[in-house]
């Protein structure tokens, strides 16, 4: 049985041949009219859904056959038709009376302009694209044979994966080449169409005479219908076949197959059928002109128009996200040879993957960013449901860029089955960070110092900030508004956390990759700043542990030049050794005075707690230098001691908008930073020589030494 199946084209060609030279029945002639115009069909939908034209290499010589197919059934109807009386079976009567409707003028009209429609217009057109396409592969063959070299040498590509693009390369031409030939075959079945209908018609009138068969009129009636029936039943298929060389030899340029490419090419040019349905609207003020019909279409194309916009407004690309499905979601996926040497996916299992090693290395990426949501919270993110999530992101990231001058990465979102449902974390280069726990179908509503009336609902901890909270009822949010509450929605929480997180680790995601693109991107506006600085005087190591500490404290990256130009100066004229970083930072963060009191100011007076002068001169004799420069040693008590009270003062900015400033001297500042930051990461420390002269600093409390006896630890 596999035998005969492999040799089943022979057969059909075999059989085909057959229809050449035997007669056959009426009924076996349906048949065959049937499959033909099945096989048309079926090769037209695949042209139609494949998304390049290598997927059907075939096609060339398939065309042939059909056309052959074509022509033997053409013969047996023409037999059929002049040696029965102008009967070859119920499809041809059935066509050519359905088409002539009793007049053979107007059938014989119809035939016409189907047959001159698909030999002057498809045909001709496809014929002249496949010409184009032969010649311009051919052409273009030289440039794509050096591309692949100059990959393979640089690297990019191994010796396999040369070998499969310079034979689907082979292939390409060989296919187009092939079309090019082909389309001629369809042209002259087309002719030929033309030549077998006036056979039919002249012929059969002339036997029919002869035989006495009846007046002419009656005749003519008979062999009329006999011959567009045949007709037709032979160019619907042609036509099909016709319409689906010129599909395959016209995707040159798609990305997905036909259906994918017009849906997504028209839907995103939502104005031009917007303009088209005014267009159709303003026609209908013509005298005599339908006007309900008119007004229907119009407002269809203006109502769908901007549906498509504002679809296209709020749903940005997944893609600028980072979006993707939890791993292991599918099996994975591999490149196989297909049919004809094409190539094709299929899946694979997780142990036949993995047995190639380059595929092990894939699991050693680690994301820079990711969030892993419970199920509960996929509504949040899924676009195709409403989610806004991916939007947020993508407004958040635009503005972080504008405020601090870089660009965080893309973040990885995935679905995870070892959260609770309502559960989400977030990680930082594969490393868990902060998690946090939504109620999608409730509001946060945090709690009010004083709040006139307490309201329902399930106490919890806002996660940014870590302010008493409780989840509502949406139908209780206007009334936890009036009580004083502040009423937030689950997205805006979520969102809220992440940016915090991505704030507080910014200068974790500060790669060195991305401080050489920052510093190309400063290359366009200042190439002589960037050439003598880069790497005469400042190497992309030290310029990444710069930005990195700046990123640290909240200080805006945006201003390289400024950056750039003080470290040069530093460096080259003060002579100030590269190896102080800590020095260098303090210069540029003068430099950047007006920017960092941008930071904390407001409406002109910056509120600070500031050190007694006896403190900061104990904390300066306590410096001492180690291998990798000076740090502060305080006697513990002393360290407890100034712990507690920057607890306590803290609790004066809580009404206030602005984040907690310790303001010290330019010698302390770094060090009592690093002193205190594993615990107050949100406290800035400030020296008087970073804040703008016309600035007037309100001192709020002061931080003393309360254990002078026990000082110079």
């Amino acid at each position: 049985m596999k035998k005969l199946l492999s040799y089943s084209v022979v057969l059909f060609v075999l059989t085909i041949i057959l229809l050449l030279i035997i007669p056959m029945p009426a009924a076996i002639v349906d048949i065959a009219i049937i499959l033909n115009m099945s096989l048309s069909l079926m090769i037209l939908v695949i042209t139609m859904t494949i998304r390049e034209p290598l997927e059907f290499a075939i096609f060339p010589s398939l065309l042939l056959v059909t056309t052959l197919f074509r022509l033997g059934i053409n013969v047996s109807t023409t037999r059929n038709i002049l040696t029965n009386s102008g009967s070859s079976g119920q499809i041809i009567k059935a066509f050519g009376d359905f088409i002539l409707q009793g007049n053979v003028v107007v059938g014989l009209v119809i035939y016409l302009i189907i047959v001159l429609m698909q030999f002057l217009v498809i045909t001709k057109g496809a014929e002249r694209v496949s010409e184009v396409a032969a010649r311009f592969t051919l052409d273009a063959m030289p440039g794509k044979q050096m591309a692949i070299d100059a990959d393979l040498n640089s690297g990019l590509i191994d010796e396999q994966q040369a070998k499969i693009r310079r034979e689907k390369i082979q292939r390409e031409a060989d296919f187009y080449g092939s079309m090019d030939g082909a389309t001629k075959i369809v042209k002259g079945d087309s002719v030929m169409s033309l030549i077998t209908t006036g056979i039919n018609l002249i012929g059969g009138i002339i036997i029919g005479m002869v035989q006495g068969s009846g007046t002419l009129g009656e005749v003519a009636v008979t062999y009329s219908i006999a011959t567009v029936g045949d007709g037709l039943v032979g160019q619907i298929p042609s036509l099909l076949i016709s319409t689906a060389t010129g599909m395959i030899v016209t995707r040159a340029v798609a990305e997905g197959s036909l259906n994918e490419d017009i849906s997504k090419q028209f839907t995103a040019q939502p104005t031009a059928i917007m303009i088209s349905g005014v267009v159709i609207g303003v026609l209908s003020v013509i005298p005599g002109m339908p006007v309900l019909q008119l007004l229907i279409v119009s407002v269809g194309l203006i109502g769908g128009g901007y549906y498509l916009s504002r679809r296209i407004k709020e749903e940005p690309s997944m893609a600028a996200a980072g979006f993707a499905s939890a791993p292991g979601a599918e099996a994975p996926l591999e490149d196989i040879p297909g049919e004809a040497g094409g190539e094709t996916l299929r899946q694979v299992t997780e142990e036949e993957y993995y047995k190639d090693v380059n595929n092990v290395y894939n699991l050693l990426t680690v994301e820079p960013i990711e969030m892993e949501f419970g199920y509960s919270l996929i509504p949040l993110v899924d676009e195709s449901v409403g989610g806004k999530l991916i939007n947020r992101i993508v407004i958040f990231r635009r503005q972080y860029a504008q405020d601090m001058g870089f660009v965080i990465p893309s973040i990885r979102l995935r679905d995870s089955s070892g959260l609770n449902t309502n559960q989400y974390c977030i990680k930082i280069k594969g490393e868990e960070v902060a998690k946090g726990e939504l109620l999608v179908d409730y509001y946060l509503a945090l709690d009010p110092e004083n709040p006139e009336k307490e309201i329902d609902g399930i106490e919890t901890i806002e996660p940014a900030y870590g302010i008493p909270s409780r989840w509502i009822r949406p139908e209780d949010r206007e009334m936890a508004e009036i009580y004083g509450y502040t009423v937030i929605d689950p997205l805006s929480v979520l969102v809220t956390h992440l940016s915090e997180v991505v704030k507080q680790h910014a200068h974790e995601l500060l790669t060195r990759q991305e401080i050489i693109h920052l510093v190309e991107n400063m290359k366009k506006t200042s190439p002589e700043l960037i050439d003598e600085a880069f790497p005469n005087f400042i190497n992309y190591s030290l310029f990444q542990k710069i930005l990195t500490s700046l990123l640290k404290e909240g200080v805006p990256i945006k201003d390289l030049e400024t950056i750039i130009e003080t470290a040069l100066e530093s460096i080259s004229e003060t002579g100030l050794p590269i190896k102080d970083v800590d020095g260098l930072i303090e210069h540029i963060r003068t430099a950047l005075k007006r920017t960092i009191t941008r930071l904390y100011c407001e409406d002109g007076s910056m509120k600070v707690l500031t050190l007694d002068s006896e403190l900061e001169r104990t904390m300066v004799s306590c410096l001492s230098k180690g291998e990798r420069g000076y740090y502060l040693a305080l006697n513990p008590d002393v360290l407890q001691s100034l712990i507690n009270q920057i607890t306590v003062q803290l609790k004066k900015f809580n009404s206030l908008s602005q984040n907690p400033v310790i303001l010290t001297s330019q010698v302390m500042r770094v060090h009592f930073y690093r002193l205190i930051d594993q615990f107050y990461p949100n406290v800035r420390v400030l020296s008087f020589n970073e804040i703008a002269n016309n600035i007037q600093i309100q001192s709020i409390g002061s931080l003393t030494l309360e254990n002078p006896e026990r000082r110079g630890a």
